[in-house]
């Protein structure tokens, strides 16, 4: 295949996730597992032989989710709450595995209302205290567990071991995707970027890791674009709805990096070897740095994300604020000052996958990019 036939092809997942999954399924005759985002350890589910589905929320009028939730939650769990309340998910998902990282899902794991039954596990706050790791492998566990009862399988350290290594390749492939595709802003604008990325939470790993890969490559047979627009970096916990990517496209800016807990967040960190299976996975969030939902009281993502608007020569950097998400308002102050200080040409918007329309952050780009002209 050409490079736009594997576009439209991982676009195409993104398009439609409900008919992605259930092919994906078909094909390989396996079982879809949820996991509510930001974080879950899908190589557990993937080593029960069944494809990892990530609940990531999404555009949704909200009806029943107000039964369930405060209007202060944040919108992805607002949406995510709504899906299940509405049976969504229900002939998709034999199971799904909520985290809590944050107030809202501490508590959402005990609203769930979907038919299939829910997992849940707690991250440890303090990560580097030498408990740490055998917090969470006890809570992995459980995870394990729970999915061996529900789905009658195994999940022996030999297939977590081979699920670790298809994962690390993965992420690897990923990273090198987001820089092939930052040297071909042409044809990967905002818009593909993201579905690109978001496909992967659609479909089995490897069939996804065949697509990006055949992908990087034709790409690479590209000759390099040399993008005459605007180049920022993204950073938040999801850049949806999709108009508000749109909106850069219209005015000739290109996304060439990201620190998103939808995107590069989730392939930012490989797995590395540590002890067992499980030790590993731990150690995993121990090492994963730069990240809101990851407490760090030094802050390092402030320093992370000047360095790389400086190492990919972008022209400003953009806030994607989610609405009513408290760790990541704690940030914002940090990165204005460090940003003031770096002289990086800063946005701050407001991200809400319930917004009706994008006008006003539409005006608000606008006069941004004007600033960096």
């Amino acid at each position: 295949m050409n490079y736009q036939e594997y576009i439209r092809e991982l676009t195409a997942a993104a398009d439609s996730p409900k008919a992605a999954i259930l092919a994906s399924c078909k094909k390989n005759g396996k079982r879809a597992v949820g996991w509510v985002a930001p974080y879950a350890p899908e190589e557990i589910i993937y080593a029960a032989g069944c494809i990892p589905v990530g609940l990531w929320g999404g555009e949704a009028e909200l009806k029943k989710a107000r039964t369930y939730l405060p209007p202060f939650a944040c919108s992805i769990m607002q949406s995510i709450m709504e899906f299940e309340a509405n049976g969504t998910y229900d002939d998709i998902i034999s199971a799904v595995v909520i985290p809590a990282p944050c107030d809202t899902l501490k508590c959402f794991g005990q609203k769930w209302k979907g038919k299939c039954p829910a997992v849940r596990f707690v991250h440890p706050q303090n990560r580097h205290v030498p408990g740490a790791n055998e917090f969470l492998v006890a809570e992995y566990e459980h995870v394990r567990k729970c999915l061996r009862e529900i789905l009658g399988a195994a999940i022996t350290d030999e297939e977590l071991s081979d699920a670790i290594r298809l994962y690390n390749d993965y992420r690897f492939a990923m990273r090198t995707f987001t820089h092939v595709a930052s040297e071909h802003l042409d044809v990967i604008t905002p818009v593909v970027r993201h579905k690109i990325i978001k496909a992967s939470f659609f479909m089995d790993k490897k069939d996804y890791l065949q697509l990006i890969n055949g992908l990087i490559t034709e790409l690479r047979k590209q000759p390099r674009n040399q993008w005459s627009g605007r180049k920022v970096v993204i950073t938040g916990i999801t850049f949806e709805p999709e108009a508000l990517l749109k909106v850069f496209e219209d005015y000739n800016v290109a996304v060439v990096a990201d620190d998103i807990a939808q995107e590069s967040r989730q392939f930012r960190t490989d797995v590395p070897f540590y002890g067992t299976p499980m030790q590993s996975l731990a150690k995993q969030w121990q090492i994963h740095e730069a990240c809101s939902l990851a407490f760090d009281a030094n802050k390092r993502r402030v320093e992370y994300l000047t360095e790389l608007v400086r190492a990919n020569d972008a022209d400003g950097l953009v806030i994607g604020l989610m609405k009513f998400c408290d760790p990541e308002e704690y940030d914002v102050p940090i990165i204005m000052q460090a940003c003031e200080k770096a002289g990086i040409p800063l946005l701050n918007i407001e991200i809400d996958q319930q917004a009706a329309g994008v006008g006003q952050n539409r005006t608000r780009i606008q006069a941004f990019v004007e600033t960096m002209a």
